[in-house]
């Protein structure tokens, strides 16, 4: 298994910004995770964090170094993200839970299966070409899939934000799963929050990350979205992986080079009840990525 990643994420013209993003991986599995804290409901920024802990969690424990069921795994880890954020509502005594999209993917063994709920995407792209995508959660995807709506006339649809589904609602959420993908090497997947694509074109979004490596990719797709919207900017969060198969680059993360049953991660399991977690600066991803590569030259040297 080897693959390059990268994510990024900016404020926006937003005062705080509730996305959060992160990525686990052992030597045979990785999870890639986005969510969107809702801005119209309480603490969203601390919604979205427990989803990504909850998640994370659950991927170490079952993660050994592979999951049995990739689809079982999300379907379990994202509605336990859900109890937990419920469980945060009855601890602080709040009217109402605090609320998140999320999107997740799993890469393991040449293949790769994403769960979302809410309107945070994943794009799976090839040579510059879109294969699939996940499908909002929201009124005006619905319009379109009844034939109500052209897909063109999203964009401007004084609803285009209403979101139907999402974790931390009263009812339980619907998580929606994806049929498991053969990638082929230069294959991308891209997760992300509503801040980028609904700031840039499909065929951007496919160009970019098809045609330079996601430590590129990603951080100017960011820059252009924030740039697109400019005083409407919403956050915008981004998380792409470019798959390499067997073939290795000097870019390319190698996990089957890691000692069995170690856990790599930009998740910090440890920070719940409440306190916002700092925003992840492009010079903290970089450390933090010069970090996993040196673990991984020492694993190897090994």
């Amino acid at each position: 298994m080897r693959f390059s990643i990268f994510q990024d994420s900016a404020l926006g013209a937003r005062q705080v910004n509730q996305d959060r993003m992160g990525y686990c991986f052992t030597r045979e599995s990785l999870l890639m995770i986005v969510a969107d804290g809702m801005g119209g409901h309480l603490r969203g920024e601390v919604a979205a964090q427990i989803a990504m802990q909850a998640t994370g969690a659950v991927f170490q424990r079952m993660a050994r170094p592979a999951l049995d069921d990739p689809i079982e795994f999300l379907d379990h880890a994202l509605r336990s993200a859900h109890r937990e954020i419920l469980r945060y509502q009855e601890l602080h005594r709040m009217p109402e839970a605090p609320r998140t999209t999320v999107v997740a993917c799993v890469v393991q063994r040449g293949r790769a299966w994403w769960a979302h709920a809410g309107d945070s995407r994943l794009y799976w792209m090839r040579g510059g070409e879109l294969l699939a995508r996940t499908r909002d959660h929201s009124k005006v995807e619905n319009l379109v899939a009844l034939g109500l709506l052209q897909p063109h006339e999203q964009e401007q649809h004084p609803e285009r934000n209403k979101v139907l589904n999402c974790l931390g609602s009263p009812f339980e959420p619907t998580v929606e799963i994806g049929k498991g993908v053969d990638l082929r090497p230069g294959d991308a997947l891209l997760l992300c929050s509503d801040g980028l694509w609904s700031a840039l074109s499909e065929e951007t979004l496919c160009r970019e990350m098809t045609a330079a490596p996601a430590m590129q990719a990603v951080p100017g797709l960011v820059r252009q979205a924030v740039d697109a919207a400019g005083r409407h900017a919403d956050n915008v969060t981004a998380l792409g992986m470019n798959w390499e198969g067997e073939a290795r680059t000097v870019d390319t993360l190698a996990p089957g080079l890691m000692p069995e049953g170690a856990v790599t991660t930009t998740i910090a399991l440890g920070q719940l009840e409440g306190e916002e977690a700092p925003d992840i600066t492009e010079d903290e991803i970089e450390r933090t990525i010069r970090e996993i590569r040196a673990a991984i030259d020492r694993s190897g040297a090994d």
